[in-house]
């Protein structure tokens, strides 16, 4: 068996919404396209009153906006993690395969990833139907039946992928990241999800931003290129 074969096959999942991009778009569209109200909704979730699915479905009759204002919106709000780019051209040079795990909405996602020229990165999330009206209502392929706290069930994800893999690494930031924390070989956390990691003796290293992860992992073994 030569070298390359014997490398271990290494899966990377990552957040979106304050993770990938540093801007927290899902608030930033309902801040913008819904009627008053999201704020007290929006506050039960963070209380763990109600899980994000149930949130959603709550607050997807608030919204007001064409899918071509929204775009517009974020197109002119949107910036990702000054170092993801080069994270990006890391997995692809060692051969890691890199997914994206989002609670958030696809139109967006898919948006800003074709704007920075990486589309090819596969990504799971809630999905958005526009309607005629300006109205919109909010589908969840990847939700776990068992379960209301999330539209997407990142650890279903997680676990799906988990039997192609040798070792699976989790980056995140937010509540709806706990979950697939607990089922990663190697966690990157901050903000909500370090505190939460800490909490639960969840092992986890903290970073700022993703050169931070590049340094750690830069000379791992199974990453070198």
């Amino acid at each position: 068996m030569n070298e390359r074969a014997k490398k271990p096959r290494v899966l990377i999942l990552c957040d979106f919404d304050g993770t990938v991009s540093t801007v927290d778009m899902g608030n930033e569209i309902l801040n913008r396209f819904t009627d008053k109200g999201w704020e007290e909704i929006d506050r039960a979730y963070c209380a763990g009153e109600i899980g994000s699915r149930l949130a959603y479905m709550q607050v997807g009759p608030l919204f007001t906006g064409t899918r071509a204002e929204m775009l517009e919106f974020v197109s002119s709000r949107e910036k990702i993690d000054p170092h993801f780019l080069e994270f990006y051209r890391f997995c692809r040079k060692r051969g890691v395969d890199l997914k994206i795990v989002s609670d958030g909405l696809d139109f967006y996602i898919d948006a800003i990833l074709k704007k920075n020229n990486i589309e090819d990165i596969e990504f799971f999330s809630n999905v958005t139907v526009f309607l005629d009206d300006d109205k919109l209502s909010i589908e969840f392929p990847r939700m776990n039946d068992k379960c209301d706290k999330c539209g997407t069930c990142k650890k279903g994800v997680l676990r799906d992928y988990r039997s192609n893999y040798d070792r699976v690494i989790y980056v995140g930031n937010g509540y709806s990241d706990v979950c697939p924390a607990k089922d990663a070989d190697l966690v990157f956390a901050k903000e909500v999800l370090y505190e939460k990691c800490r909490e639960e003796g969840t092992p986890c290293v903290h970073y700022e931003s993703f050169r931070d992860i590049l340094n750690y992992l830069d000379g791992t073994v199974g990453l070198r290129a």
